[in-house]
């Protein structure tokens, strides 16, 4: 298997962003589409891995830059201001999620019926916008991602089957807020589904949380029993909506 790979400079407003893209080579007609959206970090070699993983499951993946620029934080301090630019403004966050979805659309290999988007931490946030503002995908899909709403989602609006993979030991994202998220989600009548990791915290599923929680200071650790068993039940959604 080859997986091709390029940038693509993409425009929200009036800023450059900077997608990556993969696929394997041997694609020769329209297969699933999924869209993948950053932790804080920015799309780091964290997410441009994920995003070979899934070209190498059949999948068009694009990973898409919700800072501009293609830009990447080297600390916490960094990575949170443009984190919080985007969350203080979700006007123009949901502008680039809808630019981003868009591109994935506009790539000749994508089977425009069937697209989903996964997230990573504040990713997951973002994913499960695209849910609540109505975006048409088969399915969203967060890893240990906040959970708080920036939108009400009216009952019936929410198009897309929802996967929330969650850490029981996650003291960023608490468990009060899973309880919040299911009340949400029952009151849009939404097809979802919550997979509870014992004992994993924020940031289960990146092999470099140990590293930057001693680094930095902060509560996020890997769990390769939670990141295995949430890649698979990912990997079943899209068995079942693709």
């Amino acid at each position: 298997m080859n997986i091709l790979t390029s940038k693509i400079d993409y425009q929200v407003g009036d800023k450059t962003h900077q997608a990556y893209l993969a696929y394997d080579e041997s694609i020769n007609a329209p297969v699933p589409g999924v869209l993948i959206v950053h932790e804080w970090w920015g799309v780091n070699d964290y997410i441009i891995e994920r995003a070979h993983q899934l070209a190498e499951l059949g999948y068009v993946a694009l990973a898409i830059d919700m800072y501009g620029n293609g830009s990447i934080a080297t600390n916490t301090d960094e990575a949170g201001s443009m984190m919080t630019g985007v969350l203080d403004n979700m006007d123009q966050g949901s502008a680039a999620l809808r630019a981003g979805y868009q591109l994935l659309l506009d790539q000749a290999l994508v089977d425009q019926e069937k697209t989903a988007a996964i997230g990573y931490c504040f990713g997951g946030a973002m994913v499960l916008h695209m849910a609540r503002i109505g975006l048409p995908l088969s399915a969203v899909a967060s890893f240990h991602g906040a959970l708080g709403s920036f939108h009400q989602a009216e009952p019936g609006s929410i198009q897309p089957r929802i996967l929330v993979c969650h850490g029981e030991a996650d003291s960023m994202v608490t468990m009060d807020d899973l309880t919040s998220l299911k009340a949400e989600m029952d009151a849009a009548g939404a097809d979802y589904e919550v997979n509870l990791y014992v004992g994993a915290k924020h940031g289960f599923s990146n092999p470099g949380a140990d590293e930057n929680a001693g680094k930095y200071g902060i509560d996020v650790g890997y769990n390769a029993e939670a990141d295995q068993a949430s890649w698979q039940v990912m990997q079943s959604l899209f068995n079942k909506v693709f």
